[in-house]
């Protein structure tokens, strides 16, 4: 066993004979929070859905938990950035969340007992019996990281998902995703395309160049306090820096 809870090892992806990625090599260890950033159509997302094994691999190999990933693993999770279509709208909000545990084979009473305590856990402690579509953008989405808490993932990953919300309602729910990560250790991948997001919430940031055949153009360390404020670790120098650092690489001007 390794203390590597996922590990990517000269990963290539392709969308018929268009390369997406290139040569991507990445350890990731139990407990990190990892950003990964990069202009638009660099293969982002492609990444993400690679180590959920939605997109096998065609070159190179993903582990995770020291497994080979062959297909979907098990505890794992995924929040997307579209909750509108991600959620199901004739469930209430309790049964959404509740619905991964059906795999567990748990009774229905469990199911709605874990789906309350995560529901809480998340703001959301009022709103059980609602639907979907009776909630705004932002309580949608925290109903969509509760559904991938409910199973308590030892692997969580988010596809750019507080892209399309305001920016009041992101960065409640960056501090959401921050609280969630000290509390419980969970390894997490979190693709976005806004910089200071991804210094902001990431133990590291991952920069991909542009496509095609995107590589690691950088690798960065975050060595900002654990304990973060919107106001406070925004205006601290070594924020700044790194934000132009990641900046710069982003736009391919990495020394």
């Amino acid at each position: 066993m390794t203390d590597h809870m996922l590990d990517l090892s000269a990963v290539g992806q392709y969308y018929g004979d268009h390369q997406v990625l290139h040569d991507i090599t990445l350890t990731v260890p139990d407990g990190q929070l990892l950003c990964v950033v990069g202009p638009s159509g660099c293969g982002k997302s492609t990444l993400l859905r690679t180590i959920a094994g939605l997109l096998p691999a065609r070159e190179g190999t993903v582990t995770i938990d020291d497994t080979p990933v062959t297909g979907v693993p098990d505890r794992l999770a995924v929040v997307f950035q579209d909750y509108g279509r991600s959620l199901l709208p004739w469930l209430t909000v309790r049964d959404n969340v509740a619905l991964p545990l059906r795999r567990r084979g748990l009774g229905r009473a469990e199911r709605r007992a874990e789906a309350d305590r995560i529901l809480d856990r998340v703001g959301l402690s009022g709103t059980a019996r609602r639907h979907p579509w009776q909630l705004s953008g932002g309580m949608q989405q925290r109903v969509a990281i509760a559904r991938a808490l409910v199973c308590r993932p030892t692997l969580l990953l988010m596809d750019e998902p507080f892209g399309s919300l305001d920016a009041q309602t992101r960065e409640d729910l960056e501090d959401l995703l921050l609280e969630v990560h000290r509390t419980d250790g969970t390894t997490i991948v979190f693709v976005t395309h806004d910089i200071d997001e991804s210094v902001y919430v990431g133990d590291r940031v991952v920069v991909l160049t542009p496509g095609p055949a995107s590589k690691i153009a950088l690798d960065l360390p975050v060595p900002l306090p654990g304990e973060r404020d919107q106001i406070a670790t925004r205006g601290l120098p070594e924020f700044v820096a790194l934000r132009a650092q990641v900046g710069r690489a982003v736009r391919g001007q990495v020394r």
